[in-house]
């Protein structure tokens, strides 16, 4: 896909440029990450399947959750990352809604946390779903750890992510945050970010956003 040139308008006019994580706003990954986990922890570590929704810190769930050692994650992510990562599904109404924003003149930024792997390009990989799914953008990002950072440094007026870490280092430097739900982070709250429940949902919020505006 091409990426185009895009000039900032800003929040106060007809366009928005608007940051989207992948994992968890637009695919499907937690569910099928979720039993792959399962799979790993039960039959290859010998652990109980049992999860732990309180040991939950970062924006790496799927070993928190399990109790995983970094090296336990690195061996799941080598087995199991690539095919997670082509196996996703679209959210529903996510590309539809992602598209639509974008006709009506506004500038999509994907930013993600998915990272290389010696097995495989994660970058070939995540075009080539995006583009088998329709999902329309006009510049990617890989391996973001800070997204904060990639927000600033591009000029981002809307920012959506599942993490809340995430989220909430981008609503600590001024940008308007939402965090898409999800069971991972239903029990997390702050003042600053306001809560998705669908693409519909966000879609709603973000044409309120722009009449307040």
């Amino acid at each position: 896909m091409t990426e185009n040139k895009v000039i900032k308008i800003g929040l106060g006019e007809d366009f928005m440029i608007i940051g989207i994580d992948i994992d968890d706003v637009i695919a499907n990954t937690y569910e099928v990450m979720f039993f792959d986990a399962q799979k790993f922890t039960i039959e290859e570590l010998k652990r109980n399947g049992k999860i732990h929704k309180e040991n939950l810190k970062t924006h790496m769930y799927c070993s928190e959750m399990r109790n995983w050692n970094k090296e336990e994650t690195i061996r799941f992510l080598d087995e199991y990352y690539e095919s997670i990562m082509k196996e996703v599904k679209p959210i529903k109404y996510a590309s539809d809604t992602i598209n639509k924003l974008k006709e009506e003149g506004n500038t999509i930024y994907l930013i993600t946390a998915r990272f290389n792997n010696n097995k495989f390009d994660i970058q070939e990989i995540t075009k080539k779903w995006l583009s088998d799914n329709n999902v329309k953008y006009d510049k990617l990002f890989l391996n973001c750890d800070k997204k904060a950072n990639i927000v600033q440094q591009n000029n981002v007026d809307v920012f959506i992510d599942d993490s809340f870490k995430n989220c909430k280092e981008v609503s600590e430097v001024g940008v308007k945050t939402y965090i898409f739900n999800n069971i991972i982070n239903e029990d997390f709250y702050d003042e600053k970010i306001d809560r998705a429940y669908s693409w519909t949902h966000l879609y709603q919020e973000i044409k309120k956003l722009k009449e307040e505006n």
